[in-house]
Formats: C-alpha cells, sequence, structure tokens
C-alpha cells in the first residue's frame, strides 16, 4: 500500500491474471463505504481498462463485496446489461487481498456516463433518452429472473420495518416521517412476489452512452423482496435530478411499465408501485439521515455528506404531497432570494456568511478542478443555506408556530410522537396538509429551487 493507504500498481498487478501489465491506478470517487479506482491495464498487446471498488473499514457484510460480485454475475447471467467481473478478494489467498484491502472486487470498465444531469440536458444523449425508458424496464425484467439459489446469504427482510429502525437509531424525530410510516403500515401491497431486487435502480447507477444503457451498476443493496420496490425506487423525485419524466427524470411511465411487463411476463402492479414509491421517498430522507451520520462519527469527514443532512427536508415535503397534501402558495417575495440588510458597523452574520459564499464559488471553485471543485461548490452551497437561514428566521418560527397549533402540540417531537402512537390515524390527509406549510417554509431555506 502507498503511504495514503491506496493500492498502486504492484498490489493490484499481483490479483490480476497472467499475462496482464498494469500501468497506472487512479482513485476517482470516495463515499461513506467505498471507494472506486480506475486500473489502466493492458492484456494481450490491447488496453484493458479496469475498475476497483474497495469498501471503507469493516465489510458491512460477512461475505464483503464478493457477495456484490456474485449478484453482478448472477444478473448478467439472466440478460442485464452489467459490467464483467474479473476478480474478487474471494477470489484469491488472503496474502494476495489484503495489500488491497480485506472487501474489494474489480471489473471491467464500461465506457459512458453516470452523471444524471449530463445523461437528461447533453446533445450526445439525444437519441439515447428516447430509448432509456424502455430500456429500464428490459433490464429490471432481468434482474427480477436471476437466479439466485445459490446465493443463500442474500436477505430477505421487511423493508419498511428496516427504515423505521434506522431511523429510530438515527434519533431522527420527524412528524411527515411519522406520517409515512402509519400511512405505508396501514396499506401494504397484498401477498407481494419474492425475486432479486437491485435496490438502487435509478440514474447514478447506471452506465449509458450515446445508444441508451451501457451499464447496471452497483449492486451493493441487492437483496430479495418485492419486485415492484425497484419500479417505485427509480421513479422517486429525488431520483428525477430536476428532470420531469417520472422515471429518472427522462421517461413516460406507461413505456417503463410496459416494457417491464413485456420482457418479464409480469403484470405491473400501479398502486403498489405507488407504494415503494412514497416508501422510497421516506428511505432516501432516512439515508440522507445515515449519511450525515458518517460525517458525524468520523467515518468520513466531508462537507458533502454535512450537506446531505439539509436535504432531510425535501424527502419530507415530497412524502405530504404523495399522501395527497396541497403545497401553500408561494409569494412573489418568498419566490425571491433574501438579501443581507446593509448595516453600519460590525459585519452581521449574514454578512460573513455570504462573503465566504462568495469567495467559494467565485475563487475557489474558479481556481481548482476535481474533487477540491466540487466540494467547494458543495461549500458554497452550505453557506447559501446558512445565510437563508440567518435572513428567515422569523418566518420560520412563524410556520412552524402555525403548524403546531393547527396540530394541537407543543413541539415538533410531540406531535412526532402522537402521530407514532396512532392519535391522527382517523385523518392522515388532514394531518398531511396540516404539516405542509412548515415544510414548505424550512425548504425555503434548504433548497428553495425544490418547490
Amino acid at each position: 500500500m502507498t503511504a495514503l493507504g491506496e493500492p498502486n500498481v504492484d498490489d493490484v498487478q499481483a490479483v490480476l491474471p497472467d499475462g496482464v501489465r498494469v500501468d497506472s491506478v487512479e482513485r476517482l470517487t470516495g463515499g461513506a463505504s467505498r471507494e472506486t479506482f480506475r486500473i489502466e491495464a493492458t492484456r494481450h498487446d490491447a488496453s484493458w481498462p479496469l475498475i476497483l471498488q474497495r469498501e471503507r473499514g469493516e465489510p458491512r457484510r460477512p461475505e464483503g463485496m464478493s457477495a456484490e460480485a456474485d449478484v453482478v454475475r448472477a444478473g448478467a447471467a439472466a440478460g442485464v446489461i452489467a459490467p464483467v467481473v474479473v476478480v474478487s478478494h474471494a477470489d484469491l489467498a488472503d496474502e494476495l487481498s489484503v495489500p488491497i484491502g480485506v472487501s474489494w472486487f474489480i471489473t471491467e470498465a464500461v465506457e459512458g456516463e453516470t452523471i444524471a444531469r449530463r445523461i437528461q440536458r447533453d446533445d450526445r444523449f439525444e437519441t439515447a433518452r428516447t430509448m432509456l425508458a424502455a430500456q429500464l424496464g428490459t433490464s429490471l425484467a432481468g434482474v427480477h429472473q436471476a437466479d439466485v439459489s445459490g446465493l443463500d446469504w442474500l436477505e430477505s427482510i421487511d423493508e419498511l420495518e428496516k427504515y423505521r429502525e434506522a431511523a429510530d437509531e438515527l434519533g431522527l424525530v420527524v412528524p411527515s416521517f411519522e406520517l409515512a410510516f402509519r400511512w405505508l403500515d396501514a396499506n401494504r401491497p397484498a401477498s407481494p412476489e419474492r425475486t432479486l431486487v437491485h435496490g438502487d435502480f435509478r440514474l447514478g447507477n447506471m452506465i449509458v452512452d450515446e445508444s441508451g444503457l451501457a451499464a447496471v451498476i452497483d449492486w451493493e443493496l441487492a437483496h430479495i423482496g418485492d419486485p415492484m420496490e425497484d419500479l417505485g425506487w427509480v421513479c422517486v423525485r429525488a431520483w428525477r435530478f430536476g428532470g420531469i419524466g417520472r422515471v429518472a427524470g427522462i421517461g413516460d411511465a406507461d413505456e417503463f411499465f410496459a416494457a417491464y411487463e413485456a420482457a418479464s411476463g409480469r403484470t405491473v402492479d400501479r398502486e403498489a408501485v405507488r407504494w415503494w414509491e412514497l416508501l422510497g421517498t421516506l428511505k432516501w430522507g432516512i439515508m440522507c439521515g445515515l449519511q450525515v451520520g458518517a460525517h458525524r462519527d468520523g467515518t468520513a469527514r466531508s462537507v458533502e455528506l454535512a450537506a446531505i443532512g439539509r436535504r432531510i427536508v425535501e424527502q419530507e415535503y415530497d412524502v405530504l404531497t404523495l399522501l395527497g397534501a396541497t403545497p401553500p402558495p408561494i409569494t412573489p417575495a418568498e419566490s425571491e432570494p433574501p438579501a443581507a440588510p446593509v448595516e453600519s458597523g460590525p459585519t452581521s452574520a449574514a454578512e460573513l456568511v455570504g462573503a465566504v459564499r462568495e469567495f467559494l464559488r467565485n475563487d475557489v471553485l474558479e481556481a481548482t478542478t476535481g474533487r477540491v471543485s466540487f466540494h467547494s461548490r458543495v461549500a458554497a452551497n452550505a453557506m447559501a443555506i446558512v445565510e437563508r437561514e440567518l435572513l428567515q428566521r422569523e418566518p420560520l418560527a412563524r410556520a412552524e408556530a402555525a403548524m403546531l397549533a393547527a396540530a394541537g402540540a407543543a413541539t415538533p417531537a410531540e406531535l412526532a410522537a402522537a402521530i407514532r402512537r396512532g392519535d391522527h390515524d382517523d385523518d392522515l390527509g388532514a394531518m398531511a396538509q396540516a404539516l405542509i406549510g412548515d415544510v414548505a417554509a424550512r425548504l425555503r431555506v434548504a433548497n428553495p429551487k425544490w418547490l
């Protein structure tokens, strides 16, 4: 290993087949749980680019990332367009695996784009966008037909209960989420089928080229479950990345469902998909909390992970609208970003934050590239959130007071507890409407564009 703990050329060379020459290893990304590296290699005198993914810290499951590698192989065998797995840590003796890490696998690189906004907007993907919804439906059919008889470790759990426990462990006490939990528990789909589920099927986990879908990647959340879960997840608003199509911000749901039905022979239960779309929205809100936790406990200190905590309110808003709440109208004054007042004397907190935001956006962002440039953009956005919060303290306080008065509670925590007890089960829709004004006010601080 290098001094930074990153795999070097010799480390990777040792785990690849004979006849392969490794020329370089470059780190691409590093998230809360895993790191990704691109390997430039040569095989039979031809370029052979590879991707190494390595888990941070202790493996999240006993099998480590070899489990994910086996799922990718199973998906590919069922016709899913997926990367070719070359080797995983489980394929080798421990002494060969340890220099890279205790949990990793290597695949052939697939060329294309993963950044959702580029796929949705760049001219070179214009043709791909016309085909992607149908391709996603066909690909999901393959996922759900995969033979997993040899993968006994795959979890088959209650997703609603899993995220109930996750929210409790985080201490995430949110009235709108408690409302969603109550509704979801009362309206579960009846007797769902059980198949392999990808678990994170969305743009960002697809490689797309000019002809459309080039590979389905990032299978780390695969499990046994209701196939409608994957169909609902790709429809979650957060995974539309600002696009208008219900499916990944690009496609039409009818086209997506029709392609899935044709390839799978399975009828899409649209009510079940809606149920999973709501649970997916709730899940992403809780997962945002989990990512903040990775920053707070030191697993991955990151301004990006810290800022994700403010995305929870986006999911609160979407949960309530999916439950039928009507958002309050936005006044002309609210549609304009607040401006820090010009003051004499000492610089106000809002002015200081605004100055830091401008420095990050106008100086640091322009003078840097790669990860530093990306994180400077995130940091500038974080400063903008703090600035808006400082300038909107009074509207925020009024919105919360109105919400609590309408709900008959003294604090948000008290209201969340009452909803969880079932005190408002007789009219969850009315409670959703009582909550939406406060959530919208907080969303104007966190991300006004979401409105």
